[in-house]
């Protein structure tokens, strides 16, 4: 168990942890009768991901946050890497079996899961927990006399995914699968034993496999423990699961979402959810929330509110270095900020996102030269242009920038440079 003590500017906010997840959009399904039970009480409590990625994606990410606003009320966190579970992979929502994970794969997921919590958890206390720590030793038979017994099979097989994969048509699950309930309820009673953790926060999805804990915290310690879930966040354009784009899933690791991408995302999120949006994956406080979404009311097609989320969520996640470089590749692709080669970060940005093309260098009377190109041929490198004809009657016609100036005639490009065609096409020259 790695412990993270580095608690800086407790939160002294006026309203309490329930009415705050309340405006905040975080109310949902849970075991309290009230919510306002957790205020004026420091509970410990756990919020886990499984490493059947690289990382958390940005569904997660929500139920993160509202985990951190919990820590920020004084509640004790305990962040599980799902080592163990891992190994298996949740079957809840899965029509057909998983893929098992290679362990060498499951361990730099694990590491990328950590990197991240230490990230969004920044400032606060948290506690990083494996449950692969405390499942290795386990002797399979006494995991079946001490646990297994006190769990009625009617209750795992009343399960909806397991009706839908054992029903007609459905294609089955395997026993490892179908235990998959029991050892995340495992956890739940370990942290409880172990650290007194008497609630999980878990995904809207995860809803039975938390009450598994639960109910083998009643039955063998004959302690009461809680559940409390996070919403499923919804696009109110599309009425879809929020979190997709074209591409797929959004990710937090970089090299699943680059930077760049990640906050193209949040900048192009709908009007009628940003507000919504900002509430839950941001730690602005409400009065600066309503005075955005004031002035996003009063100009909507300056889109300050999406400019501001993006920001906020991609600095959140990737550091200000980062979310700069971001905002500056954005400025420089489809505003007017001039490009600046010698910017170490905007470069990389760009050069991951655009086609780019190398200039060859040639050697003149035995001696190396500078390294150069026609604008024409990096046109037709590019597919841009068919031909260098084609290529120069483009230039002529003043369809070609060059670093942000319009070009009239072919000439040498020798030195980095970013070459553009009409509003969206663009080509990286290095």
């Amino acid at each position: 168990m790695v412990i993270y003590d580095n608690l800086q500017n407790k939160d002294t906010t006026r309203v309490t942890l329930s009415e705050e997840l309340t405006w905040r959009g975080f109310v949902n399904q849970t075991t309290f009768d009230d919510i306002t039970a957790l205020d004026g009480v420091s509970r410990k409590l756990y919020f886990g991901v499984d490493p059947s990625g690289r990382g958390m994606q940005i569904g997660n990410l929500a139920a993160a946050l509202m985990v951190r606003h919990m820590a920020a009320h004084g509640h004790e966190v305990y962040l599980l890497v799902g080592g163990a579970t891992g190994m298996i992979g949740d079957p809840d929502g899965k029509l057909d079996e998983r893929d098992l994970k290679a362990v060498d794969e499951i361990a730099t997921n694990k590491s990328e899961i950590a990197r991240q919590y230490e990230q969004v958890f920044g400032g606060l206390n948290f506690h990083i927990v494996d449950n692969y720590d405390w499942f290795k030793n386990i002797n399979y038979l006494d995991f079946l006399r001490d646990v297994g017994k006190h769990v009625p099979m009617s209750m795992m097989l009343g399960r909806e995914f397991i009706q839908t994969r054992l029903g007609d048509g459905g294609n089955g699950i395997s026993y490892a699968e179908f235990s998959y309930s029991l050892i995340q309820g495992y956890d739940f009673l370990h942290l409880y034993r172990e650290h007194d953790v008497t609630l999980q926060v878990c995904g809207a999805d995860q809803w039975g496999n938390s009450i598994a804990g639960v109910d083998l915290i009643r039955r063998i310690e004959g302690g009461e423990a809680h559940v409390y879930s996070v919403p499923l966040v919804i696009n109110k354009a599309t009425g879809r699961k929020f979190g997709k784009s074209e591409g797929g899933a959004i990710w937090l690791d970089p090299n699943q979402t680059s930077v760049y991408k990640f906050y193209q995302f949040w900048l192009n999120v709908d009007d009628e959810g940003v507000i919504d949006y900002m509430k839950m994956y941001t730690l602005l406080s409400k009065d600066e929330i309503d005075k955005i979404a004031a002035e996003q009311a009063a100009a909507p097609h300056t889109r300050v509110a999406q400019k501001r989320l993006a920001w906020e969520v991609t600095n959140l996640v990737h550091g200000e270095a980062r979310t700069q470089a971001a905002v500056q590749a954005t400025n420089v692709l489809f505003g007017d900020e001039a490009f600046d080669a010698l910017n170490t970060d905007l470069l990389e940005i760009l050069t991951n996102e655009l086609p780019t093309i190398e200039r060859v260098q040639t050697i003149i009377d035995g001696k190396d030269t500078a390294p150069t190109l026609m604008i024409s041929e990096a046109l037709v490198k590019a597919q841009v242009a068919k031909s260098k004809g084609e290529g120069r009657r483009l230039l002529a016609g003043g369809a070609i920038t060059i670093n942000g100036e319009k070009v009239f005639e072919d000439t040498m490009v020798s030195n980095t440079t970013l070459l553009k065609k009409g509003k969206n096409t663009f080509i990286l020259i290095v």
